[in-house]
């Protein structure tokens, strides 16, 4: 290990505790992140001479090593401006990268694998002054340094990881409360489309709400009833999973979750909440008695997202994440928002509050915010729509998607078309969709 080998956790209160080893880095992770990152990069500032850590930022691991030169330059300045914006440049930074080994590969082909990620992290934190004090990869329950040479303390053949709950560190960590999640596969499942037998009904479901929304759209029903309906289909669908009882295990409970939301009252609320301001008024429900069935509810839509709608869960995810961060749970909150970008790379809402999460800001401040945005009814006459039939200020719309034969969505209430006609049919309704004030992101 380097010669900077005092890190001082820097836990709320007069506790602290100082990791002087790789070991014991390695062994922090999961406390610093609050659950056991997998297929991640995961950066960590640090600051002052004893090393106190500060910000952190998790992403995935490019499949690709040709987008591991400009990931690694992006996150590192990324995080690094970040803390500067706050007024606390880092002063080093730690390196992790988590991956298990795939068939026929081992933990060590891993390390070797990933070594070039792992120097081009370190030569874009040098080139913004920001070095890396440590560098480690953790696979397969053990663990390799890029960064130490002495083979006594960091073998080749790697160091096996504490046991869970048996370090100072995990004793520490259970005497300030702060608690593991689990792995972020488990927490990824519990928002990821499972397989089953019938989600092609809930495609199904999808293309028909889209290509009524469209036609009525076109049809000039204005953007704010179509807002009014979906705010008061998701409210009711809130409801009756706060009046139902939660029993079991996650993945029983969510399975009954699922069964408590019909495939067409999810559908609707998915293509509604494509618009950004139906997706904004969704999001006041943060906080209080419907907190946790608002976060029931947005992780059963997300879960309906298959196939070609996949991109569509950006918006129900990202309302996940938001209020497992206004709730306090920051782990779940930056695995929903990842999640969110990996469906859509590009939706702004999510890179704003995954920034704002993984760089420790308050959620106070946004909420506050959206507890004054009562712009919108919830019932009642519809307010007039200047903006309709004019395009979204950012281009953006969602449009439904053909289906996995190709062929385009089924209309409202009629059988799914084919052949030419149905091919220029539906031509001409992605372009009147496109053409509507349907904004996203």
């Amino acid at each position: 290990m380097s010669k900077h080998s005092a890190f001082d956790a820097g836990r709320p209160g007069d506790r602290q505790i100082t990791l002087r080893s790789p070991a014991e880095l390695a062994d922090a992770l999961p406390y610093m992140m609050g659950f056991h990152p997998s297929d991640s990069i995961v950066l960590v500032t640090l600051h002052g001479r004893s090393g106190r850590f500060g910000g952190r930022l998790r992403v995935g691991i490019p499949p690709s090593s040709e987008e591991w030169e400009p990931v690694a330059t992006e996150i590192a300045d990324c995080l690094i401006r970040g803390s500067e914006h706050r007024g606390a440049r880092p002063d080093g930074m730690l390196v992790f990268l988590c991956q298990d080994p795939v068939a026929g590969e081992s933990s060590a082909s891993v390390t070797a694998r990933l070594r070039p990620l792992a120097q081009w992290l370190r030569t874009a934190c040098g080139t913004l002054d920001v070095p890396v004090y440590e560098a480690l990869c953790i696979s397969g329950g053990r663990y390799w340094s890029y960064c130490c040479p002495d083979a006594r303390c960091c073998p080749p053949e790697g160091t096996p990881l504490a046991l869970p709950g048996t370090s100072v560190l995990a004793a520490a960590a259970a005497y300030a409360g702060v608690q593991v999640r689990g792995t972020q596969r488990e927490i990824e499942a519990r928002m990821t489309p499972r397989p089953k037998a019938d989600a092609a009904a809930g495609e199904w479901a999808l293309d028909e709400a889209g290509c009524a929304t469209a036609l009525r759209l076109a049809g000039g029903t204005g953007r704010r009833r179509l807002a009014v309906e979906t705010l008061q289909t998701a409210k009711a669908l809130l409801e009756r999973l706060a009046r139902a009882p939660r029993t079991g295990g996650a993945g029983a409970a969510d399975a009954a979750d699922d069964r408590l939301v019909a495939d067409s009252e999810a559908a609707r609320v998915i293509i509604g909440l494509q618009d950004r301001r139906t997706r904004d008024r969704a999001a006041q429900w943060m906080e209080g008695p419907s907190a946790e069935a608002a976060l029931r509810l947005w992780r059963s839509l997300a879960r309906r997202c298959t196939g070609g709608y996949r991109s569509y869960a950006a918006a129900p995810l990202t309302l996940a994440g938001w209020v497992s961060w206004s709730t306090g749970d920051e782990p779940s909150a930056r695995v929903a928002l990842g999640l969110a970008l990996r469906a859509d790379p590009e939706y702004v809402f999510a890179r704003l509050l995954h920034q704002a999460c993984n760089a420790g800001l308050d959620p106070e401040t946004l909420r506050h915010c959206l507890r004054q945005d009562q712009d919108w009814p919830e019932g009642g006459e519809e307010p007039v729509d200047c903006a309709e039939g004019s395009v979204a200020a950012d281009g953006g719309s969602r449009v439904p998607p053909a289906d996995r034969a190709g062929r385009p969505p089924a209309a409202a209430g009629g059988s799914r078309p084919t052949g030419l006609f149905a091919r220029r049919r539906w031509s001409w309704r992605r372009r009147t969709f496109a053409s509507t004030a349907w904004s996203r992101g």
